[in-house]
Order: structure tokens, then sequence, then C-alpha cells
């Protein structure tokens, strides 16, 4: 079952379902027969609509070339109604032909025979977010496409057809998918975070620590006896608390001889705070909990945690350090 978007905001579904079609732009590059190859499309794209990014290139390459040479007659297709919330759903008749004489939109088309209308809200959270794709046209998943025919037919198939199992509800998909979106939005993130340098790091605590509210100094490069970073009220370490900061951005693990390094040069008033990307031992941490002073050890996921609790507080050259945009979900 294919997705074939009827342009953007869904423009052309009057024409989609009155002419019994769906259709794809891309007019410049022609009648696509000609076009054998995916290495064609590729080719042709890169020829007739100018400069693109790898990845933009790519999928349009890719979508051109399923339309043509992937779909066939007998297939299912489906294409979004936005105004009446509801998904067309019908099978294609026909090869794919191109009418150069059509309106913009129009000139690469299949026929498809319309049998079904299947409301979006009807959909569990799942699909509907399977069919939020951008991409004008891909491949449905496989439990998607059975849930639309299952809805298509009448309530007594679908109830056949349907699990004694009790159904998760609309809530609970929507929760499990928040929570899915969360955890990746966490993981890329920390990508980006591990991917700094140790300069860009050692600002990017500074950053965080100055969100917080405090003042920092960052240590001249070379020898700085286990301070990377002073964090203080006042910005010169006389107001309590004064914070030391060690940052190790590697892959190996800190074990306890390096907290105890780090311990050994200490005030009795300062409080430590030792960021490790690449984590710590069993024996570091206990090491810290029995330290003379204070100290917290933070890993990437606690860095990542922070980052995220204060990004909006962090300046302007932090924010540009690590870009991230704001999703918003309903509660």
């Amino acid at each position: 079952m294919w997705m074939v978007r009827a342009g953007e905001g869904g423009t052309l579904i009057d024409d989609f379902r009155n002419d019994s079609l769906v259709a794809i732009g891309w007019e410049p590059l022609g009648d696509m027969q000609r076009y054998a190859t995916r290495a064609d499309f590729t080719a042709a794209i890169a020829a007739h609509l100018g400069p693109l990014k790898a990845g933009q290139r790519a999928a349009a390459a890719g979508q051109t070339y399923r339309f043509v040479r992937e779909m066939q007659t007998g297939d299912h297709v489906v294409s979004y109604d936005a105004s009446a919330r509801s998904y067309l759903l019908g099978e294609i008749t026909g090869a794919y032909a191109h009418r150069p004489e059509a309106a913009a939109g129009l000139t690469n088309v299949r026929t498809v025979l319309w049998r079904a209308n299947v409301a979006r809200d009807r959909l569990s959270v799942a699909a509907r977010n399977s069919l939020g794709a951008i991409s004008t046209l891909f491949l449905l998943p496989e439990a998607v496409a059975r849930e639309m025919l299952a809805l298509a037919h009448t309530r007594a198939q679908a109830a056949q057809a349907t699990s004694a199992t009790p159904e998760p509800t609309a809530e609970e998909e929507s929760e499990d998918l928040y929570r899915d979106v969360q955890a990746k939005g966490f993981e890329f993130t920390k990508d980006r975070v591990n991917a700094l340098d140790w300069v860009e790091m050692q600002e990017l605590v500074a950053g965080l620590l100055r969100a917080m509210g405090y003042k920092t100094r960052i240590s001249p490069s070379g020898s700085d006896r286990g301070k990377d970073i002073v964090a203080s009220p006042d910005g010169l370490g006389f107001e309590d608390p004064r914070i030391i900061v060690e940052v190790k951005h590697r892959e190996a693990a800190m074990g306890s001889q390096e907290i105890r390094s780090f311990l050994g040069g200490r005030h009795d008033h300062d409080k430590g705070l030792y960021v490790s990307t690449g984590g710590f031992t069993k024996d570091a941490r206990y090491e810290a909990e029995r330290g003379r002073i204070p100290i917290t050890l933070m890993d990437l996921d606690d860095l990542v945690k922070a980052l995220l609790e204060h990004y909006e507080q962090l300046d302007v050259e932090m924010q540009r350090l690590i870009p991230l945009r704001k999703v918003y979900w309903p509660a």
C-alpha cells in the first residue's frame, strides 16, 4: 500500500478523486519513462532540479523511481484529504503515464479506482504516526495497510479480524509514542554533544553552569592541576559556593585514582564537579562518595539531562554550539 500525497497541503485531492488518479510533480524531468534505473533518476534530478543536498537528491530520486518503476497495477494506494480529515483508499489500475498538457502537479500520473474513505480519527496513534511522514510518496508498513483495509470494510468484517486481546487506548498509544520520541531526541542530543571536541565540551560545561546562575572562569590551556573551570557567585571564587570543575572528554571511564587526584588539590570549602563523557567505574563512584569534600560525578547522560533542563537559560553562543528544536506535543 502506497501513500501518494496530493500536493502540498493536499491541494490536489479533488483532482485525485474526480479524475481517478494519483500524481506527482517533478515536471522538469519530463517523461520519466525514459529513465530505467535509480541511477538514471538520480542523474536526471541533478541535471534538472538545480543544486540540492545529497539527502534531498536521493529522496527525490527514490520517490520518482518508485512511482514509475516499483508501483504496480493492483497495488493499494492512499491519499490524504486534509479538509475532511480522511484518507482516500483505492487500487492502482494503470501504468505510469506522462501528461505534459496537465496542470502543475498532475503531469506524472497513474490511474486509480477509489474504493473507500477512512477517517483519520479511527486510526490508531501508531498508524497516524506512520502516515505523518512528509515524503510525497512512500510505502506504508504492512500493519498500517492491514488496519486501513480493515477499517474500509464493514464493522462486522473488521470485528472478525480483531484479536480478542484488548487493544491499547488512543491515550496509551499516544503516551508510548511520546516516550519513544523523547528517547530518540535524548539519544540524538547525546550524539551531538559527544561529537564536540574537548575545548567545545569545556565551553559547554561552563555555559551550563552560567545557565544555572554561576559565573565562570576557564583555566588556560596547559597544566591546570585538576581545575578546568571555577564557578562561583562572584566569578572570582571568593564567594561560596566555589565549584571546581574537571572535564574529561574521552571514551575511557574514569577510575578511583583520577578522583583521588582531583580531590587532593581541593580546599576544605570547595565543591567538586567531575564531568566524564566516558563515565566512571564503580570504584570511582565509591571514591567520590567517601571524599572529604562534596563532589558530583556527571557522565554523558547526566550532562545532557542538565543541558535539556536549562537549555532555554543558555546564552546564545552555547545554543549555537548545540542547536535544539522544541517540539510541542498534545498534553
